[in-house]
């Protein structure tokens, strides 16, 4: 009686076929979670390249001097992050009237790419958006060697 039983489809489980669908469904939600890390990790990278640049620059002790250490501040805050400097693009404006000058505001904007989808080992694919970060610091009044007076 028993070895009857045992015999044929009838006690088959159906729904093994499920199982390859059931691991692209993870591989792919590995991926979206990867991407959207990327994007936060860009936007982290850009927001400390832009800090670390305007820092520089209102520090420096002239304005050429300014624009070069900030560019490079900016690009090394970017490669400490593990992302590729030359793909980022730094801005740098004044937000007053005078330029260079006491009690002026600087404002440096950074850019990176984000790839619309990044896949370990393989690398990036398709464009995506940009990341950008922005900051701003005012230029010291009471700083020694800016000419001009503190009228801020």
């Amino acid at each position: 009686m028993r070895h009857r039983c045992l015999r044929g489809d009838q006690g088959q489980v159906g729904g093994i076929e499920v199982i390859p669908f059931g691991i692209l469904t993870f591989v792919i939600a590995m991926l979206v979670i990867a991407n959207a890390w990327g994007v936060v990790d860009a936007k982290l990278s850009t927001t400390s390249a832009a800090r670390e640049a305007v820092r520089t620059f209102v520090e420096a002790p002239n304005e050429e001097t300014a624009l070069i250490r900030a560019e490079s501040a900016a690009q090394q805050a970017i490669s400490g992050h593990g992302r590729s400097a030359g793909a980022t693009s730094i801005s740098i404006s004044y937000v007053g009237e005078h330029g260079w000058s006491r009690c002026n505001r600087v404002k440096v904007t950074v850019r990176h790419p984000v790839h619309a989808l990044r896949v370990p080992i393989i690398g990036g694919f398709g464009q995506g958006f940009a990341a950008v970060a922005s900051a701003s610091e005012v230029i010291d009044p009471f700083r020694s060697g800016i000419p001009g007076d503190a009228k801020c």
